[in-house]
């Protein structure tokens, strides 16, 4: 496995646009905003570098960010590395005894392929791993 960088910096908000109005006040500029029906999720990404900031807003009451944020508020819900092979990273990471939420990839905002390792493997983090072709 071949990890490429820290793609981004996953944050769980309630308002999208209020939230948003923080990071261009710094003059970050969003790439626009995206729902990801499978996931219950609208999404901006800010750049910054060669990484960036991904806020997320939940667009049901019982999606995964609405739950995160009733259990923990608003704040970093996960961080994500970009691989170059992610189905191999995967199979890497299970052959190594990793925990796994997403044994495959599934599709992600700005047409990446994620998938997310269990926290309890990770000292309590949500880890993405992401495949993006730039």
């Amino acid at each position: 496995m071949k990890i490429l960088k820290v793609d981004h910096i996953g944050i769980a908000v309630k308002n999208l646009e209020e939230s948003a109005r923080f990071y261009e006040m710094l003059g970050i500029q969003s790439t626009g905003s995206e729902v990801v029906a499978e996931q219950n999720v609208k999404v901006s990404f800010f750049p910054v570098g060669d990484s960036e900031i991904e806020l997320l807003e939940s667009t049901s009451p019982d999606g995964p960010i609405a739950r995160y944020i009733e259990k923990n508020g608003e704040g970093i819900q996960h961080l994500a590395l970009r691989v170059d092979n992610i189905e191999a990273a995967l199979e890497e990471l299970k052959a190594k005894g990793v925990r796994l939420i997403d044994e495959k990839p599934r599709y992600g905002a700005g047409g990446a392929k994620i998938a997310f390792v269990h926290p309890k493997s990770t000292g309590g983090i949500l880890l993405e791993l992401s495949q993006r072709e730039d």
